[in-house]
């Protein structure tokens, strides 16, 4: 199936989505980890099915070194062992802050002291960023169907250049 609207072919939506990508900009160039970025994009778009974003993510995190085994392990990382502290709560921030409606208060207190005792408040404000902002693009791209599988990496800044 193709994608029901190209927002890039549109005015208004080129204007938004350079804007949007300016805002990812700023995470990109963040002091949060790449690796970390990638992972936590990553898993937002599973659990939102995106399959866009999860193509994207994967090639974009493959392409700077990330390995296989930890791409794959994703979707299970409270049962793998591939994944650094930092990591696991950046994931459990990301979980957390992804499934508002299904979990009550949102993200707990457990999950914030883990994030806190990693990161510092550049990091997290970073964090706390990426994780509304891929819930964000995961949401546009749902909508539209933009389909996964043809994405290769350097394609989202390439269009927007």
């Amino acid at each position: 199936m193709d994608a029901r609207f190209n927002l890039f072919e549109n005015e208004l939506g080129a204007k938004f989505a350079k804007r949007f990508a300016n805002a990812g900009l700023v995470i990109h160039q963040s002091a949060l980890p790449p690796a970390t970025q990638e992972l936590v994009s990553l898993r937002a778009s599973q659990i939102n099915g995106c399959g866009w974003c999860i193509d994207m993510h994967t090639k974009e995190a493959a392409a700077a070194g990330e390995s296989a085994v930890r791409l794959n392990l994703v979707a299970a990382w409270r049962e793998s062992t591939v994944f650094t502290e930092a990591e696991q709560a950046a994931l459990a921030l990301a979980e957390e802050g992804t499934r508002l409606a299904d979990a009550g208060p949102g993200v707990s207190d457990e999950t914030w002291d883990r994030v806190r005792k990693h990161y510092d408040d550049d990091q997290i404000a970073a964090l706390v960023a990426l994780v509304a902002l891929i819930n964000a693009a995961n949401r546009l791209a749902v909508i539209v169907h933009q389909r996964g599988g043809s994405y290769e990496p350097g394609m989202f800044a390439a269009a927007l250049s």
